[in-house]
C-alpha cells in the first residue's frame, strides 16, 4: 500500500498557499481591494472559507503576500534582463507597461505603502524592510559602475539608490492620477543623469 495522503488544513500548505495567493491577485485586479472578498477568492482556489483563513487571516494579510511576491518575481527579472546601467532604462520601460496592463494592483500597492507609513500597520515592517533591501542593492550593483566611472562622479550608489526608488514610485502615483501621462520617458531620461557626464 502507498503512503496515506496528509489530511487536514495545512496538506500540501506550500502549494495551497502558493495557489491562494494566486486566487487572491486574480481577485484584486478584476474586482479591486474593496471589493474582493476572502470567499470570492476561497472560491477561485478551489477551498472553502473556512480552509482559506487558516493560512491567511485577513485581506490584508493576502495583499501583503501578493505584492511581496510581485516584488519577488520582479526582483529575479532583473537580476536575469539587467547587468549595467545601459540595460536599466529599456527593462524599467517594460516594467512599468507591465504594470500598467494592471493599475488596480498599482493603486493598491501606492495605498498600501502610504497605510504602512504607520508604525502600527502590519504591513510596516515588511515595507521598511523591502525599502532596505532595495537601497542595498540597487546601490551594490552601482557600485561596479561607479568603479568603471560609469555613474556621475558627484552622486554616490546609495544616494542614486534612493533617488531612483523615489523617482520610480513617484512617477507610477501620478500615473495612478493621471493614466495619459508618459512616464517611461521621464524614467529614461533620469537613468541618463545617473550616467557620468562624458557618457551622456
Amino acid at each position: 500500500m502507498g503512503q496515506a495522503k496528509p489530511r487536514g488544513p495545512y496538506a500540501g500548505t506550500p502549494a495551497r498557499k502558493a495557489e491562494i495567493v494566486r486566487a487572491a491577485r486574480e481577485s484584486f485586479a478584476e474586482n479591486g481591494y474593496a471589493k474582493a472578498s476572502l470567499r470570492d477568492i476561497a472560491d477561485r482556489a478551489g477551498i472553502t472559507h473556512t480552509g482559506l483563513v487558516h493560512h491567511f487571516r485577513n485581506k490584508d494579510e493576502l495583499l501583503a503576500e501578493v505584492l511581496a511576491e510581485r516584488d519577488s518575481e520582479e526582483w529575479q527579472q532583473g537580476l536575469a534582463q539587467v547587468d549595467s546601467l545601459d540595460q536599466l532604462a529599456p527593462y524599467l520601460g517594460e516594467l512599468i507597461r507591465h504594470h500598467q496592463k494592471a493599475p488596480e494592483l498599482m493603486r493598491l500597492w501606492i495605498e498600501l505603502a502610504a497605510a504602512a507609513s504607520r508604525p502600527d500597520h502590519p504591513a510596516h515592517t515588511y515595507f521598511v524592510e523591502r525599502y532596505e533591501r532595495g537601497r542595498a542593492q540597487f546601490a551594490e550593483g552601482l557600485h561596479d559602475e561607479a568603479a568603471h566611472g560609469k555613474l556621475r562622479e558627484d552622486l554616490s550608489p546609495e544616494r542614486a539608490a534612493i533617488l531612483f526608488h523615489a523617482v520610480l514610485n513617484g512617477l507610477q502615483l501620478q500615473w495612478v492620477l493621471d493614466p495619459d501621462l508618459d512616464i517611461i520617458g521621464p524614467v529614461n531620461d533620469f537613468v541618463r543623469m545617473l550616467l557620468d557626464r562624458d557618457d551622456r
